[in-house]
């Protein structure tokens, strides 16, 4: 009887392995150059990246622009670890990425955003695009750049005809989901003022509770956050001018105040909180 299921499993898996190989295809990287010279790099000070299939026919003016996801880091050590990697360099990224799901041009697929512009922008700061300290310590050279990033990219894309956008939707996915919240407005203000806009954060949503040993484990990780990369001006003024910024990395205490359609997707049990904030697991 466990054969059984186990072998109808295994067929459902390769089935969709297959529909997945068959709807995906590879788009080539593309390097901000031009932000260097601003100061708007990766921790290791690499330029900003970000992967985009241009819009066609009637989706030629909507743009879906995701943020990628992957944790942060916390102080000088973590952060270190992550610069030598894509997280952190923009030079250790794959210079491809399989486009599927809401990103396929196929309509049978992706009926609602197959025609638009889809863009995947490249997480290389550590702080969900929050950060922007000015002084480079020459031991770590490290930079904690990541608000810049942000807009460098956003102004890279307007260039590319996102000035012309009709409709736009910031997403993201984990601490890409939670930049999609913490940058809504943000980018809602660098667009046309005729845009119509609106934020998804996927699996975003981060609660602020103790763990199983009674410690704010997770309070104290976004503290440090925070304090590593100077993000407290870059975080929203309408939870900053209430509470200490690190609070304000949790959406709970930003949603509220966000002026921009902003819509959430996460899980009941979401295991990553529950092994990483709950069990107080994160490290890194």
């Amino acid at each position: 009887m466990m054969n059984g299921k186990l072998q109808k499993w295994i067929q459902v898996l390769v089935f969709m392995l297959i529909l997945l190989r068959t709807e995906s295809f590879l788009v080539d990287i593309t390097y901000v150059e031009s932000a260097v010279a601003n100061g708007a790099v990766c921790l290791d000070g690499s330029p900003p990246a970000y992967n985009m299939d241009k819009g066609s026919g009637a989706g030629i003016n909507n743009w879906l622009v995701q943020i990628e996801g992957g944790g942060w880091c916390n102080n000088v050590t973590t952060c270190l670890a992550r610069k030598s990697t894509r997280l952190g360099s923009s030079k250790k990224m794959l210079k491809q990425l399989s486009f599927s799901g809401i990103f396929s041009n196929k309509q049978k697929f992706n009926p609602d955003f197959y025609n638009w512009n889809r863009v995947k922008v490249r997480y290389c700061d550590g702080a969900s695009f929050t950060g922007d300290i000015e002084t480079v310590d020459p031991k770590t050279n490290l930079y904690y750049r990541g608000a810049r990033v942000f807009v460098a990219v956003i102004e890279d894309l307007l260039a590319k005809g996102m000035k012309n956008a009709e409709n736009a939707i910031l997403s993201g996915c984990s601490a890409g989901g939670l930049a999609s919240i913490l940058h809504c407005d943000k980018f809602k203000s660098l667009l046309p003022v005729g845009t119509k806009v609106k934020c998804l954060a996927d699996a975003g949503f981060f609660i602020n509770a103790k763990d199983i040993s009674g410690a704010s484990h997770i309070e104290d990780v976004y503290n440090d956050v925070v304090t590593t990369h100077g993000s407290a001006k870059n975080l929203p003024q309408s939870c900053t001018s209430k509470m200490k910024p690190s609070l304000c990395f949790f959406p709970q205490n930003v949603a509220q105040g966000i002026q921009t359609p902003l819509f959430l997707v996460n899980a009941a049990y979401d295991s990553w909180q529950i092994k990483n904030i709950y069990f107080g697991a994160w490290c890194c």
